[in-house]
């Protein structure tokens, strides 16, 4: 299959993942590692990683 570069970039780029609940949160990677994005949980942790490509 081939990698399409404009797809990869709409499914990959700037997700991350609460290590706590699992969901997907789309945000800007320099916030994220500022610690200014939280998840979606109810303690609302910051604990986040990047989308693992398949």
């Amino acid at each position: 299959m081939a990698k399409i570069p404009e797809a990869q970039n709409r499914l990959f780029k700037n997700v991350f993942v609460d290590k706590r609940t699992g969901r997907k949160i789309r945000a800007d990677p320099a916030k994220v590692v500022a610690g200014k994005i939280r998840g979606r949980g109810k303690r609302g942790s910051r604990s986040l990683r990047p989308l693992k490509k398949k």
